[in-house]
């Protein structure tokens, strides 16, 4: 489905005109702007836009349309690319639902399944002196929010497509601020239960959301170095006004990049701990099961000796020896018991 919203400057307003497609970039007039927005577009309605409106590189369409091309092997990883007409920028936002807390009553196995078989979603972005084309395939918060404020705020439109390409990069990293925090909550409750109760459910808790934080940070990082280079002023089609609204994306997109790395090596301190802890835990097991079968053993020695039944064995017809085995057994018993807490063994 193609969205179209347009700036007129004769009438100072922002129109969305879906079906007012223009037949070609080159009629818009001065001062005009205008927002394409792909959203799961058909490839009747891509060519429409990427061949006879804004004619871009067939390596370009080629990377835009890789996740419906190649359904397998998922979006194509952030980057930007700049050609002699447009600027080209691809980026990850999270897929839907992605950190949210299961519903109650699935099944572990069922949560870790869904997160595996979760597809990584693509933006794609072609920007223009007055046109700016976005792509996408899976309904996106970022691209919802931004709609609603040109719908409060129409003027906006007027700043051109790199403050509008702004606002829809400020909305998708700002949507990594509750998944990060509640990443680091879970790993705060782990620790605590970390010491308590060592489980396999802990440790599977664990392995889930070190796959939630490599995620995370593969895409946080890369999307670093698409906002490292919008700010630095390598590309014409980014205005030396607007750079500065992209620093601040950029300062957020630092921060959360940092908290995804300290939660990182939190997941693996727990998991190391995690190890120790079980290692201990089966120390003491051991420990307690070699002092129960040295305290035994004496006792067995004693009625092993009394158990072999030769003839002429001293005690054998005396009428007090199973008494006195008894008793030997429990002072031998009660004597290894006595010197393993002297030494402070148990």
């Amino acid at each position: 489905m193609i969205h179209v919203r347009r700036w007129d400057p004769t009438t100072k307003s922002c129109s969305a005109q879906d079906e007012a497609l223009p037949a070609s970039a080159a009629d818009l007039a001065a001062g005009e702007s205008i927002w394409i927005d792909l959203e799961n577009p058909t490839p009747e309605e891509e060519a429409q836009v990427f061949e006879k409106f804004l004619p871009i590189h067939p390596l370009t369409l080629e990377d835009i349309t890789k996740p419906r091309r190649d359904p397998t092997q998922g979006a194509h990883l952030p980057k930007v690319e700049e050609f002699p007409n447009y600027l080209f920028v691809v980026a990850n936002p999270l897929p839907p639902g992605f950190g949210e807390p299961k519903p109650a009553g699935t099944p572990a196995e069922h949560s870790s399944a869904r997160l595996r078989s979760a597809k990584r979603p693509q933006l794609s972005a072609v920007l223009t002196r007055n046109v700016l084309i976005t792509h996408h395939y899976n309904d996106l918060r970022s691209i919802r929010s931004v709609v609603q404020y040109i719908a409060r705020h129409g003027e906006c439109t007027r700043r051109g497509p790199d403050f509008l390409f702004h606002l829809i990069l400020d909305e998708m990293v700002d949507e990594y601020a509750p998944v990060v925090e509640r990443i680091a909550e879970k790993l705060d409750r782990l620790e605590g239960r970390m010491f308590k109760a060592p489980t396999p459910e802990v440790l599977t808790r664990l392995l889930r959301l070190k796959r939630q934080v490599s995620y995370l940070r593969k895409t946080l990082i890369l999307e670093r170095e698409v906002l490292a280079r919008l700010i630095r002023g390598e590309f014409a089609l980014v205005e030396t006004a607007e750079i500065v609204y992209y620093r601040n994306v950029y300062d957020h997109q630092v921060r959360y990049t940092e908290l995804i790395e300290s939660s990182r090596e939190m997941v693996s301190d727990l998991m190391q701990t995690h190890l120790s802890a079980v290692s201990n835990r089966l120390n003491e097991v051991m420990k307690v099961l070699s002092m129960i079968s040295t305290v035994v053993l004496p006792m067995t020695l004693v009625a092993g000796i009394y158990g072999m039944n030769f003839k002429y064995m001293p005690e054998l017809e005396w009428k007090y020896g199973y008494p006195f085995g008894l008793a030997v057994m429990t002072f031998t018993g009660a004597a290894s018991f006595a010197l393993f807490k002297w030494r402070r063994w148990i």
